[in-house]
């Protein structure tokens, strides 16, 4: 054992890492050891329950993030830790979509569309619609899809649930920017995650595959997911 995973753990903090099969959620303020519960977690389950660190998915919301636990696990565990996922939302489903994402149509070296192209695709959209991007600039349209696959939520459902004729234009602008996304063999951020839960939701091998290896979930700040985050881990 590199080092002991308990130690220097107050007694919440050990009953936390000590916690056996199921879900757990930790509950506490800033400051308060979070992270440092979450990676003795991992250490204890390597090193006394022997898990693979192949079967632990563990998620942060920053690449930073992730690399400063991927470092901390590693301190406890030693060079095993690398074997391990310790990655952001997007980073894991991208693993995932260029491995599983040609089931749904997607090729395996798809482009991903930054802030900035996804923009500069919405302008297109706009001026070949015939709208004004005065009054729907390209930057809030792009907001509002956003804000729609977060929330899991297609051009359809938007269509539908729109209670004005810019509301409907933001929907119509949304299905011809998805269609062109495609085309081009492209996702952006959020299909990042959004084409990750389609792939699970509509591909049973695929989703098993991912169960029966994650045997444990660990995610960081998890207050902080939104629905398409929070429908993965569940998944």
């Amino acid at each position: 054992m590199a080092h002991d995973p308990l130690q220097g753990l107050n007694p919440a903090q050990r009953e936390a890492v000590l916690h056996g099969e199921g879900p757990l959620l930790v509950v506490a303020g800033a400051g308060s050891g979070k992270t440092r519960v979450l990676t003795h977690r991992i250490a204890r389950l390597i090193d006394e329950e022997g898990v693979s660190p192949f079967e632990i998915l563990a998620i942060t919301f920053t690449n930073k993030a992730a690399d400063e636990m991927r470092n901390r696990v590693g301190a406890l565990v030693g060079p095993v830790a690398r074997k391990m996922w310790v990655s952001t939302f997007h980073s894991a489903c991208v693993r995932i979509l260029r491995r599983d994402g040609s089931r749904l149509g997607y090729p395996s070296s798809f482009t991903i569309y930054d802030q900035a192209d996804a923009s500069r695709l919405v302008g297109y959209v706009l001026r070949d619609l015939n709208i004004d991007s005065k009054r729907l600039p390209p930057r809030s349209v792009h907001a509002q899809i956003s804000l729609a696959k977060n929330e899991l939520r297609t051009p359809e459902m938007l269509a539908e649930s729109a209670g004005h004729i810019m509301e409907r234009k933001v929907a119509d602008v949304y299905a011809e920017y998805q269609r062109r996304l495609r085309a081009a063999g492209a996702m952006d951020f959020d299909d990042l995650l959004g084409v990750t839960v389609e792939l699970l939701r509509t591909e049973p091998e695929v989703l098993a595959s991912y169960q029966r290896r994650f045997r444990y979930l660990l995610v960081d700040e998890y207050q902080d997911t939104n629905r398409v985050q929070n429908e993965l881990v569940i998944l």
